[in-house]
Formats: structure tokens, C-alpha cells, sequence
């Protein structure tokens, strides 16, 4: 076939979704209203779907074991990672992190890791849920 992309285009249209709508298939005009339906067993939320293995999700870090060597900000290519040099410690941005997995990898220690966490957002961006130092 001259032009492959439209057996996958013309293949794609009677596809399911491969995506878990979140968190109900018909959502209400306000989240709140949602939960209250909930509450009442009006309606449902759609089960979480199971996390994949090897997922790369939240960063965690230890604390205790950092010897503070620095590899991992200097291998960090979003520049997610910055010192904090009175403690020889570090400070993760998880809004930059693009979990990437190469800290964890030069990690001499192994204080950092890649949670199953993947449900990261938040409004505002300097939120202290998305940086991690503890």
C-alpha cells in the first residue's frame, strides 16, 4: 500500500480508547457535585488503573543516606534537582522532573527512587506537595 499511515488512520477510528476516563466516564459540571453523588450512590467513580510495572512515576528521596556527592544534579537533564549546601542535601522539583530515571541510575547510595506515584498535579506550581527534600 502507497500510503500506510491511512490503513492505521482508517484502523484507528473503530479502536476502543485506550485511556481510563478520570475519575467518571460523564463528569458533572463540578467536582463537587460529583462527590456528592458519590456519597449519596448516585454515581460511581471509575476503579484506578493499575500501575505498570517499572512505572516511572514520583520521585522519592532518603534523606539519611545522601552523602550530598551531587552526581545526580549534575546528570538531571531538566534540571528538576538543585543543592541545598548548608545540609549537603538535596531538593527535587517534581513539576520539572521529567522522570527520566538517570539520578536514580548514578545514585552511589541509592536514596533516590521512582515511585508508583503518578498523580502529580496541582495548581500551583511551587505547591509543597511537588518538591521533595525529606
Amino acid at each position: 500500500m502507497p500510503f500506510p499511515m491511512v490503513q492505521e488512520l482508517l484502523g484507528q477510528l473503530f479502536k476502543k480508547p485506550n485511556t481510563n476516563p478520570f475519575p467518571a466516564a460523564q463528569l458533572p459540571p463540578t467536582i463537587t457535585g460529583l462527590l456528592e453523588q458519590v456519597g449519596r450512590g448516585e454515581a460511581t467513580l471509575n476503579p484506578s488503573v493499575p500501575v505498570p510495572a517499572k512505572l516511572r512515576g514520583k520521585m522519592t528521596y532518603n534523606r539519611e543516606t545522601c552523602i550530598g556527592c551531587n552526581l545526580c544534579i549534575r546528570v538531571c537533564p531538566a534540571h528538576a534537582i538543585e543543592a541545598l549546601p548548608a545540609t549537603k542535601k538535596v531538593r527535587i522539583f517534581v513539576s520539572q522532573c521529567i522522570q527520566c530515571g538517570q539520578c536514580t541510575e548514578i545514585c552511589p547510595k541509592q536514596c533516590l527512587a521512582l515511585s508508583e506515584q503518578f498523580l502529580n498535579a496541582s495548581h500551583d506550581r511551587y505547591d509543597t506537595s511537588l518538591v521533595v527534600e525529606d
